[in-house]
């Protein structure tokens, strides 16, 4: 019940990045190519500094779950603060990035494009802060039902946006990206207000008012949350970090191979959203029972996610692996002869990446479960490791060295995955089964 509408939030947040994809390519290949750099760079740096509030999640499920209300209150209110306190920086770095596409060789004319879409969507930066903590606020106390009508209502309105302000529709001047990154701002918007509402009118929401006395900053819990979330926010970084570098090394190996691993990626992204979704959930879970020190209660619970997400992860497996010409059908038309070696190099990536989420997915799970015990230095430690020690050099190898190219870098790929979750897990079943746990896992 937690973890469905969480995992159907991140789906729909995902799905309209393709919808926002085919929008822009409306616009013309200049406009593609600019608005699809400039929204994965936004999207890599949103969600890395997010990481930093997501310690909201499992610090308000511990005091809940000890049956602390009034440490609710001061946790929502600091979680509150740092995203205040994080706006600044973050629209700083956002303002600049066309100077960063400059910086990594991309032409001209695609950064002075991205440049009106980074101008406009940075106003939206506190309000995405504000709502990622919201969400990890509302999950810990077991009430994230309200999530998925959110989010499918701002897409909805983000969507619409889109259209009338990037093509000038309804008598509005024609923005193109300027007006796509500013209906993104104007939709982060209206999902936090929407979502700070139903908190300060939920029957058991309204009863934690971490509003009150919001002038009051409180350094220990902001170095607390700062701390954990500084952990998680480079945990993501990395895993992020490694799909981008796969993505460069994709294109080094050719035209036909970058974007047959396009279509790949593109279907595992959104697969992908629901066991991040569930682990949201399952570091809720953890940190509830953390909060009653019950280690029993959170190894069931760290156990019983990693068990769903990969059944579900299998069954999605076995169907990609069945229909998998249809799955690349979805993207390029596999009957056009023009196709035919983009078809060829990307059936058998979508065969090793169908195992790799199947890994990967338990690997989430995982991390959420150690992010519910507040753990969070060693599997940052986990993810360089793993991704990029073991991750990318093997993949590296495979596809330059040994010349099995895309495939290669996808299976090397794979193999940092299992090796996090292996540590993953097995860090996991450590820490629950010692009786001093609860002391020995705090940062």
């Amino acid at each position: 019940m937690l973890a469905i509408p969480l995992a159907s939030a991140q789906v729909a947040q995902a799905t309209v990045g393709l919808v926002d994809t085919i929008m822009m390519g409306r616009l013309g290949t200049e406009s593609l190519a600019a608005g699809g750099l400039a929204s994965t760079m936004f999207q890599f740096c949103l969600t890395t500094v997010s990481g930093i509030v997501m310690a909201v999640s499992p610090l308000v499920a511990e005091a809940y779950g000890a049956g602390q209300p009034a440490r609710v209150e001061h946790i929502a209110r600091q979680g509150l603060w740092l995203a205040i306190i994080l706006t600044l920086p973050l629209m700083i770095i956002i303002s600049h990035l066309d100077a960063g596409l400059l910086a990594l060789g991309q032409p001209e004319a695609i950064a002075t494009r991205a440049a009106p879409y980074f101008r406009f969507i940075v106003w939206g930066i506190f309000p995405a802060l504000g709502f990622a903590m919201l969400r990890g606020y509302a999950s810990a106390l077991s009430q994230a039902n309200v999530v998925i009508i959110i989010v499918i209502i701002g897409t909805l309105v983000n969507i619409t946006g889109n259209y009338v302000l990037g093509f000038g529709k309804l008598g509005f001047p024609r923005m193109e990206l300027a007006g796509l990154g500013l209906s993104s701002g104007l939709s982060f918007w209206f999902m936090f207000i929407l979502f700070l509402i139903y908190t300060l009118k939920h029957p058991q929401l309204k009863n934690y008012r971490f509003l009150q006395n919001f002038h009051h900053v409180n350094l220990k819990i902001l170095q607390k949350l700062t701390t954990i979330g500084g952990a998680i926010a480079i945990t993501i970084a990395l895993e992020y970090g490694l799909f981008a570098t796969v993505t460069f090394l994709m294109g080094i190996l050719g035209t036909d191979i970058l974007a047959a691993h396009q279509t790949v990626y593109q279907t595992m992204y959104i697969i992908f959203m629901v066991p991040l979704g569930m682990s949201y959930a399952v570091t809720a879970r953890v940190g509830q029972w953390l909060g009653q020190k019950d280690m029993k209660g959170v190894r069931r619970a760290g156990y019983v996610g990693m068990v769903i997400a990969g059944l579900f992860m299998f069954v999605t497996a076995i169907a990609l692996v069945i229909y998998r010409r249809q799955v690349i059908g979805i993207y390029i038309d596999i009957d056009h002869p023009d196709n035919a070696r983009v078809l060829a190099l990307a059936i058998p990536m979508l065969f090793v990446s169908s195992i790799a989420q199947l890994l990967d997915g338990i690997q989430r799970v995982a991390m959420g479960a150690l992010h519910g015990l507040q753990d969070t230095r060693i599997p940052m430690l986990i993810s360089g490791l793993a991704f990029w020690g073991v991750g990318l050099t093997s993949g590296y190898g495979l596809g330059f060295i040994l010349g099995f190219e895309g495939v290669g870098l996808w299976i090397g790929q794979s193999i940092g995955v299992a090796v996090a979750g292996l540590i993953s897990i097995l860090r996991f079943h450590r820490l629950t089964g010692r009786r001093t746990a609860i002391v020995s896992i705090k940062p």
